[in-house]
This record gives C-alpha cells, sequence and structure tokens, in this order.
C-alpha cells in the first residue's frame, strides 16, 4: 500500500513539474534560460508488421482511445518488381497496432458489390492493389507512381473508423466500424461543386471527430480551400469557413511569396484540422507555411508561421498536441524540411525541433502525418519513398538549448 501511494505521488509531482515548466517558458525565453520541453526517443523497432507484407506511402495515423494505433497508408505506391518477386505483398490499406508494435488487424479496400466509392489510386496498373481507376499499363521499378489516394484517418470514441482520400475526383468521406463494416459514405466521387458545395467534397486531407458534439471537422483540402463540420452521424454540412473565418474563394493564387502580405484565402492543401480541450480549432494552410486557429465557429484568433522561407510543399503539414490537460505544447510535422517542430501553443513560438532528412530511425523522407497517445508519446508517417510508421517515445521533460536537437535516437545504443 505504501508503494502505491509513494508511486502515486511521484506521478502527481512530475506533473506538476511538467506543468510549472510550461507555464515559464515565455520568461525563460527572455531571459535566456534553457525552456523545459517533452523529450522523445525513437523506437527503432516498432511496428512489427504481419509476415511478408509492406507499407506504401503511408497517409496518416492515429492513436484510439484503448491506446493502439492505426495507419492508411497506399498499397499501390510500392514497386511491383521488388515486392512481388521477393515474395512480398502490400499489407492491407488500413492496419491496427497495439501500442507496443503488434499487428492486430488490416482491412480495407474497394467493395465488389458496391454500397461505397473507394479512393481513387491514380490510374496506373497495380498487380496487387485493387483499382477501379487504373489502366492495363505495367510500370514497375522507379516508375513514379502517383502518391494520390488513400489519405487521412480518424478513430471516434465509439471506435468508429475515418477515412479520407485524396485521389483524382475524390469527393466522399467513408466511415467503418472498427472491424471494418462499412457504416456510411458522405460526399461523391466526381461530384464535387467547388469550396462551397454543401454536398460533397474535395480531395479531404484529415478529419477530426468532436466527442462531446459529436461533430467532424474535415481539412478539405487539396482541391477544396476550406475547414467543414458535419454531423458525424448524418454526414449533414452544419457549417465551413477559409482563411480569416473569410466565405471560401476558389480562383487561383499567385505563387506563394514569403514576403507578400499573407492570403486572404487558404492554399491547397488545406492539410490539418485538429481541436484541443478549450475549444480552439487548429488547421494547417500547408503551402503558406502557417498555423490558423479558429473557435469553433470558425471565427478567426491568431495564426503562426513556421520556416516561413519554405517553398515547394510548404512546412505546416500537421498538427499533435501534449497529453497535459492544458496541451501546452504542438508538434507540428515539416515534410519539406524534415523536422518535428515544437511548439508553445499558447503564443505559437517555435523553442525546439528534431529530425533530419534521411532513412534511418528518426530521419524523415516525406514526414507526412504526426498523432500523439495517452502516454504522451509521438507517431509520425512517411509518404514520398519514406513509407513507414515510426514510434517516438516519451522520456519525460527537461531543459534544452532552444534551437535545433538533432535526431533523437537513444541516449544507450
Amino acid at each position: 500500500m505504501r508503494r502505491q501511494v509513494l508511486t502515486g505521488a511521484l506521478v502527481i509531482i512530475a506533473l506538476a513539474a511538467f506543468l510549472a515548466g510550461s507555464q515559464s517558458q515565455t520568461n525563460a525565453a527572455a531571459q535566456g534560460a534553457k525552456p523545459v520541453v517533452p523529450i522523445f526517443e525513437v523506437d527503432s523497432k516498432f511496428p512489427t508488421m504481419p509476415e511478408h507484407m509492406l507499407l506504401g506511402g503511408v497517409g496518416g495515423a492515429t492513436a484510439d482511445s484503448h491506446g493502439n494505433v492505426w495507419v492508411f497508408h497506399r498499397p499501390h505506391t510500392l514497386e511491383e518488381g521488388n515486392v512481388t518477386e521477393n515474395g512480398y505483398t502490400p499489407a492491407p490499406p488500413v492496419l491496427e497496432f497495439s501500442g507496443t508494435g503488434q499487428n492486430l488487424q488490416g482491412w480495407g479496400g474497394p467493395t465488389k458489390g458496391g454500397g461505397y466509392e473507394w479512393f481513387n489510386r491514380g490510374g496506373l496498373h497495380s498487380a496487387f492493389a485493387e483499382c477501379p481507376s487504373c489502366t492495363a499499363e505495367r510500370r514497375t521499378n522507379g516508375d513514379g507512381r502517383p502518391g494520390g489516394g488513400e489519405h487521412g484517418i480518424a478513430v471516434d470514441a465509439n471506435d468508429n473508423v475515418w477515412l479520407t482520400g485524396n485521389g483524382d475526383g475524390d469527393g466522399q468521406i467513408l466511415k467503418f466500424t472498427k472491424d471494418g463494416k462499412f457504416l456510411l459514405q458522405v460526399g461523391h466521387l466526381g461530384k464535387n461543386a467547388g469550396s462551397n458545395d454543401p454536398e460533397n467534397f474535395w480531395k479531404v486531407a484529415k478529419i477530426w471527430v468532436d466527442p462531446k458534439t459529436n461533430e467532424a471537422y474535415i481539412a478539405d483540402g487539396y482541391g477544396n480551400k476550406r475547414v467543414a463540420v458535419i454531423d458525424a452521424d448524418t454526414g449533414k454540412m452544419k457549417r465551413y469557413w477559409g482563411a480569416y473565418g473569410n466565405k471560401p474563394d476558389d480562383a487561383k493564387l499567385a505563387n506563394y511569396d514569403p514576403k507578400a502580405p499573407p492570403s486572404q484565402q487558404f492554399r491547397n492543401p488545406v492539410h490539418c484540422v485538429e481541436r484541443t480541450n478549450d475549444g480552439m480549432v487548429y488547421v494547417c494552410d500547408r503551402q503558406h507555411d502557417r498555423v490558423q486557429v479558429f473557435t469553433a465557429e470558425g471565427k478567426f484568433v491568431k495564426e503562426g508561421f513556421f520556416a516561413k522561407e519554405t517553398l515547394g510543399s510548404g512546412s505546416a503539414w500537421d498538427v499533435a498536441f501534449s497529453r497535459d490537460p492544458e496541451q501546452r505544447f504542438m508538434f507540428l510535422a515539416d515534410g519539406m524540411n524534415n523536422r518535428v517542430r515544437v511548439i508553445l501553443r499558447e503564443t505559437l513560438e517555435e523553442i525546439t525541433s528534431f529530425g533530419d532528412g534521411g532513412r534511418q530511425p528518426g530521419q524523415f523522407y516525406g514526414l507526412h502525418n504526426i498523432a500523439t497517445d495517452s502516454k504522451g508519446n509521438l507517431y509520425t508517417t512517411e509518404t514520398w519513398e519514406g513509407k513507414r510508421l515510426q514510434k517516438f517515445v516519451f522520456k519525460g521533460v527537461s531543459s534544452v538549448v532552444a534551437g535545433y536537437q538533432g535526431v533523437p535516437w537513444p541516449k544507450t545504443r
């Protein structure tokens, strides 16, 4: 009994230290002191894939309320020659892993019996991935296979799994049970009418479901330029908005210029949406290198720019939040610069960053999506030629020198 009491007391002390340290970040930075931030180490053995199965480009990952990790990947992006000639096959598009990396199940893909429209996989022949949109043209190693198709995944409080796609014409969102039974399709393939369409979407990047209001927030997306909110049971549109809370406008924007005044509209893709415990909604305007913050009703609150000189695919790919009650830290996935940026959520001030370009554990090649579990661990996915899921184990908090921290390899290697 005494040991249990002491253990509980240590947990309370650690949490109090975490919160107290977080509250002093701004003052510490101003005085030149080392900020106290969450510390991570990469787990090079995570996850354990099913035997003779591989991941393609991984569009999304999320952690559910049970501590399990879900992945949504693109089987058709694997090079056919290397895969098939060595006895490997792509894993199913949806995979569930335990918190320790054990594979629990896999499912998903186009249906032969109808009922829902799967996501457009880009048109090339695939020897191992069903693809109604594919041609008979065969292309193998190094073919530059398109990366569209399977993209975002969320698991709601009722263990339903939500999927989004960014293939050509994808205007739909799909909802399944955790075992892969189809429940709902919202929107339709090839029927989008723009950013003010109340019924369809266009290449949705990500979805987040609010357990309190039963509303689904949608980053819409690679085609549209808005955040949309729907009823999670019926799929009915409830509201939507563009950058700064403006009405979305699909007019073509000039090339991004970091020295120009900020655009009053989102640029494609609107790549992430997440809501925090205090009700704020965070949106990634990826190629504008910014994250905008709104109320749940779409009123603009503030914005932050990160690596603002980044061109190409931009710096603001996805966000996740620390698991202390006040969620004091925001983690930003920067896929163009291959960094995870650690940011004070209250001020949107970047404190530190970690990661690097490459294929070794803790490095990134197409860092795409980021998520946290209830224990504070981080999970990242990679598209392009990265094609993997990585876990970064939360090791507590510590003071660090502000700035870039390198690759978070374990201290005892």
